[in-house]
């Protein structure tokens, strides 16, 4: 997220921080897990969409002297949707994993490094009034981090209820109110990833340096 540099050059930016090896490793890993689903649903919203596909199907087995109906086409086509989905599904395990983790990893963290360790020092720092403004707007980042965890929370949870909702014996009804929330804080997630990738490029352009880096080396460097 993007923030205004402080006035006072005696004190460092809040987004600049310290990272774990393990905090970064999850970052990173997060990224391309996420990265990967939106991947997977791009291409089956629109290459692999099985109903676009259906006259394609139709038109390539006519080439080779073969002709298929519509719904056998489309079983063809569907297929294919249903292996990107697979990958969907194994995508979507990761990320419960990596949310796991992320638990596992706050309790584990060095104490100047856990979420209520910078927040505590954002608090204390913000009564400058020369960076009030600065660390008001660290604190809505991190309340917008702490969304973006409850928006996960509640995509892996839908994820795995529609993986297992059968087997628990949940209802299509039920299945589909999970899909419908799933979807909501699917795209909602992708947003926010949007905005956070643009956020991080204005800080850096404005001045704040050492933010992506500092999710590379760790900044140690720092301190």
């Amino acid at each position: 997220m993007a923030s205004q540099i402080s006035s006072s050059p005696s004190v460092k930016s809040p987004f600049i921080q310290s990272h774990s090896v393990s905090l970064r490793i999850w970052h990173w890993l997060t990224f391309l897990f996420i990265t990967g689903s939106i991947i997977t649903v791009a291409l089956n919203s629109t290459l692999l969409s099985p109903r676009d596909n259906v006259k394609l199907v139709q038109e390539q087995l006519q080439r080779k002297g073969l002709t298929a109906t519509e719904e056998q086409a489309f079983a063809v086509s569907h297929e294919y949707e249903e292996k990107v989905w697979d990958v969907h599904k194994l995508l979507g395990y990761g990320l419960a994993f990596l949310f796991l983790a992320r638990i596992v990893i706050e309790f584990t963290q060095p104490n100047d490094e856990k979420v209520r360790s910078r927040i505590k020092r954002a608090i204390e720092l913000k009564k400058n009034p020369e960076n009030k403004a600065e660390y008001i707007h660290y604190l809505r980042v991190r309340l917008s981090y702490a969304i973006f965890f409850l928006l996960l929370f509640c995509m892996v949870l839908t994820g795995l209820g529609m993986a297992f909702g059968r087997n628990f014996g949940f209802t299509r009804e039920i299945r589909g109110v999970l899909h419908n929330l799933h979807e909501i804080a699917q795209y909602l997630i992708y947003i926010f990833i949007v905005v956070h990738l643009a956020g991080v490029v204005i800080a850096e352009n404005r001045g704040i340096k050492g933010i992506v880096s500092g999710m590379i080396n760790g900044n140690k460097h720092e301190h």
